[in-house]
């Protein structure tokens, strides 16, 4: 009885409970406001009426939905509404869709089914519903759905494409993708007109046909498209990267905007392109601007005969004085001048010791032969360029009678204050501060050349390839002076002048340099250090160009050498100058790594890493990147045998040798763009903490090369702990790199950092030389230097500097045998990297026309919205200007219309014809 009841409770609360929630239904309904009711029932009814017998009846109901749709406003947040009450019919659609016959009606079924089946989640191995039946559908303007549709049409695309292609790859054959062309070509032009220019160059780089982007590209978004493609190419593999940038080239050209081609043909690094840039040019203004650009980039065309060649005589010597740097040094003095920093300083103005607490030695200063070389070198640096200093070129303004007698102005004195070796690099220092100078240089240097002292020789060698550096002259004196020497006995003035050679033509790719050096590689007898410095020069003049004859050179030294030989730290130089020849060559690299694998072990492996991060330098490969990170990782595996035996434990070293050059690759491969560098950081980070001693030595260089002239806070506080380390070479390495890290940039946090660490190491000569020198690099050039190998906006790479940079850190892996032993003065090949870091504006003349420009911290503006302001946080001055790492400047007035489209270096600027003066 009792249990009746309580079912019968039960039953009650069941239907009480089912009434209420009819009731909470209802309350939802009603929520609805009346015209939503009605639209709501409505759109079922048509829903209904759209699987109608009657052909006219369906017709009338789809159009009716496609109105309402069309007509639908919604904001952001909402869905529109008769999408909301259409979505759960979508089913009934598609079977009403399956049962009607071909024709019209099923055509207008299927655009809606399109549209509403946007939001489906795609399925594993089908073609996604959204594109199925848009392709079914009846062909009307892509557009009259909205954008938000065609984006997802778009995506859409992209993995159908990639779907069809895989299936079909597994049958090998060909994939069928007609029909998907078809829309992509209605998908085009719709983003092209919309401003979505990134959006068209994704879908084409996804579906592989970047050639069907030019047709619709015009005046008005050339700039963003071009902007675009070309960021894209730093994070496309191989052959897809330079595939994008020819197609920036070719949108370039068709609009006009030959600078910025010139741009792209640069960062392509290929002939025959800048060629075509140059021959499409037909105004002289714009001919100088593109000579500018070259000479900047270290890669001049021969104007004078070949497919560039110009006629008119006057015109020829003009561009050719441009594009051959010869009026390098005399922009650089005039924006010394304007700037008031003509006076030469002293390697004391640069220490300040009387800031150091405490720890200035005491007494007479005695001259040591290590401090005076330190102090070599800071005034090489210091007045790099300026053709004046206090040490060497002192007694011209002393006396002039006796000054011009005693030896046409150079004052010897200061060499012979430096040991053996050290009168090298004293005497090489001279070609420093006569920089680029070539005219009035060269005489200044020719009487050390004479010189008794075979080192002072060696030196005024070397001086003579400095003044040449990056300058091109038609008499060709640097080859003149120095093809004499290359085989003289003395094997320190064989090395000045291979090495001379090597700075003066670098990346000219000069033919009777490799006659002349590739016997002195070759020959057996030939001692290991000339040899190495004559496989440095071959890499520096045919750098990154695959040289054939060069290339068999060095690869034949490596392989007949006897071990001894290759056991030398110099063996490492010439696998660099391989390296070097193949540099950013990428793929081309492959058939002499395989040669590499057959050489005797103790070079084998250190030539394979060397050659991968050369000729993968600046691409941002992620894939080698990470596996040079896992050669960091490893243990070499010594030999137990011979492990207890001093001298044979000793011997083992080598084996961690070529962990240095992959921890370095990390730094050359992902130096090319921001977040690259910025995850390298923190590899680096972790390799610090981790790493055998032969990867933490690296570490500090690859962080400079990271940021060259680019004093970034958390670099050089890191920088700043690895200069204490407790080992030796990190400690040495990082003091360098402190240096390296603020080259030019007058850093004041960075040289009161140094100041310390010189108090520090007051005891102990060789960090104490290396900090001496460091200071020396961040007041380079009086500041007015930089050493970075990025330029135009940190778009462009020049390989002849980024090579000069290699060089000096493959010396800083093992500075005992090189910066600190004799051969101090490879410091020299920085200068290859040195250039003004300026922005200087010039009038048709060619003349400085002093303008108002507004310089800040460069903003990244690729694929906004509108026109975003491309400077953030600026200054305005007058030109010329210095520009820091990460500035970029903008005419402030339109009074001037610049050429380039990059300000930086020298700008040629034309009146503005529409320019009207404001009366005050």
């Amino acid at each position: 009885m009792g249990e009746k009841a309580a079912e019968e409770k039960k039953k009650d609360g069941a239907e009480k409970g089912a009434r209420a929630a009819d009731k909470k239904d209802e309350k939802k309904e009603v929520e609805l406001s009346e015209e939503d009711l009605a639209l709501k029932e409505n759109l079922e009814l048509m829903v209904v009426r759209s699987a109608d017998p009657k052909a006219g009846v369906a017709k009338l109901a789809m159009e009716t939905m496609r109105s309402e749709i069309k007509s639908a406003t919604s904001s952001m947040t909402s869905v529109p509404k008769p999408l909301k009450f259409l979505r759960p019919h979508l089913q009934t659609l598609k079977d009403t869709y399956a049962k009607l016959k071909p024709g019209e009606n099923k055509k207008l079924l299927a655009d809606i089914i399109s549209l509403l089946a946007m939001t489906d989640a795609p399925i594993d191995d089908a073609m996604p519903e959204s594109l199925k039946y848009r392709l079914l559908g009846s062909n009307e303007d892509i557009g009259t759905w909205g954008h938000e549709y065609v984006r997802n049409l778009a995506a859409e695309i992209g993995t159908e494409f990639h779907r069809r292609q895989d299936e079909s790859a597994k049958e090998g054959k060909d994939a069928d993708v007609e029909d998907l062309m078809g829309l992509v070509n209605e998908v085009i032009p719709f983003h092209m007109k919309h401003n979505a220019e990134p959006e068209a160059v994704d879908l084409l780089i996804e579906v592989e046909r970047l050639d069907l982007l030019a047709p619709h590209v015009n005046e008005g978004n050339y700039a963003r498209t071009c902007l675009y493609l070309f960021s894209c190419s730093s994070y496309l593999p191989e052959p897809e990267d330079s595939e994008v940038l020819k197609v920036a080239h070719e949108i370039f050209l068709k609009v006009g905007k030959l600078t910025d081609a010139m741009r792209v043909a640069c960062r392509l690094g290929l002939q025959d392109y800048m060629e075509k840039t140059f021959l499409a040019s037909n105004d002289k203004l714009e001919k100088r601007q593109l000579c500018y650009m070259l000479a900047r980039h270290g890669h001049p065309l021969r104007l004078d005969e070949g497919p560039c060649e110009i006629e008119d005589g006057d015109e020829l010597e003009e561009l050719q004085i441009i594009m051959s740097n010869s009026n390098l040094s005399a922009n650089y003095l005039t924006l010394a001048r304007d700037l008031d920093v003509m006076e030469a300083k002293l390697p004391e103005d640069i220490y300040k010791t009387h800031l150091m607490e405490g720890r200035a030695p005491a007494g007479a200063a005695v001259d040591s032969a290590r401090a005076n070389l330190a102090a070599t070198f800071v005034n090489a640096f210091v007045n790099a360029g300026f053709g004046q200093d206090k040490l060497l070129t002192a007694s011209e303004g002393d006396a002039e009678g006796e000054g011009a007698s005693s030896g046409a102005g150079s004052n010897v004195s200061w060499i012979f204050k430096n040991k053996d070796h050290g009168k090298m690099s004293a005497a090489a220092s001279l070609g420093s501060i006569l920089l680029w100078d070539v005219e009035d240089g060269l005489p200044r240097v020719d009487n050390y050349l004479y010189s008794m002292e075979q080192q002072v020789v060696a030196g005024g060698l070397l001086a003579v390839g400095l003044i040449n550096v990056n300058v091109r002259n038609d008499c060709d004196p640097a080859y003149g002076l120095l093809y004499e020497s290359v085989n003289k006995e003395n094997s320190s003035v064989r090395i000045g002048a291979i090495m001379g050679l090597g700075l003066a033509y670098a990346g000219c790719q000069k033919e009777e340099v490799q006659e002349l050096l590739v016997p002195v590689v070759t020959d057996d007898s030939t001692p290991i250090d000339v040899a190495a410095f004559a496989a440095l020069s071959l890499g520096l003049v045919f750098v990154g160009t695959c040289h054939e004859e060069c290339v068999q050179a060095i690869v034949q030294a490596l392989m007949l050498r006897p071990e001894k030989d290759l056991e030398d730290p110099f063996a490492h130089f010439l696998c660099l100058g391989l390296g070097l020849i193949f540099l950013q060559r990428q793929g081309e690299v492959e058939a002499t790594l395989e040669v590499a694998k057959t050489l005797p072990p103790r070079i084998s492996d250190f030539l394979q890493v060397t050659l991968e991060a050369c000729a993968y330098a600046g691409s941002g490969n992620v894939l080698k990147v990470q596996a040079l990170l896992a050669r960091c990782g490893e243990h070499p595996e010594l030999d137990g045998d011979d492990a207890n035996e001093g001298a044979d434990g000793e011997s083992q070293e080598w084996k961690y040798d070529p962990q240095s050059i992959a921890a370095l690759g990390v730094a050359l491969i992902a130096s090319a763009e921001e977040l690259g560098s910025d995850m390298a950081v923190r590899a680096y980070d972790h390799l610090i903490q981790y790493g055998d001693a032969a990867v933490r030595k690296a570490c500090p260089v690859g962080l400079a090369l990271l940021h060259i002239s680019n004093p970034k806070l958390n670099v050089t506080d890191v920088l700043g702990r690895l200069s204490h380390d407790s080992n030796e070479d990190v400690a040495q390495a990082a003091s360098l790199a402190l240096g390296i890290v603020g080259a030019g940039t007058n850093n004041a946090r960075l040289a009161s950092q140094l100041r310390q660490l010189s108090s520090y190491y007051y005891k102990d000569p060789s960090l104490l030389f290396l900090v001496r020198v460091a200071q020396g690099l961040v007041h380079m050039g009086k500041g007015l230097l930089s050493l970075s190998p990025s330029h135009s906006d940190r778009s462009l790479h020049s390989n002849v500097a980024l090579a000069g940079l290699i060089t000096v850190a493959f010396a800083m892996l093992d500075m005992k045998h090189t910066i600190l032993g004799k051969h101090h003065y490879m410091l020299y090949y920085l200068f290859v990297a040195a250039q003004p870091r300026m922005l200087m504006t010039v009038d048709e003349e060619g003349k400085p026309l002093p303008v108002a420009v507004r310089v800040g911290q460069a903003v990244d503006v690729v694929g906004q919205a509108g026109r975003p302001k491309t400077i953030t946080g600026f200054q305005t001055h007058t030109t010329p200007v210095l520009l820091s790492a990460g500035d970029r400047a903008e005419l402030a007035t339109e009074k001037y219309i610049a050429i380039a489209s990059v300000l930086e270096g020298v700008v040629i600027l034309k009146p503005n014809p529409e320019w009207i003066e404001e009366k005050e």
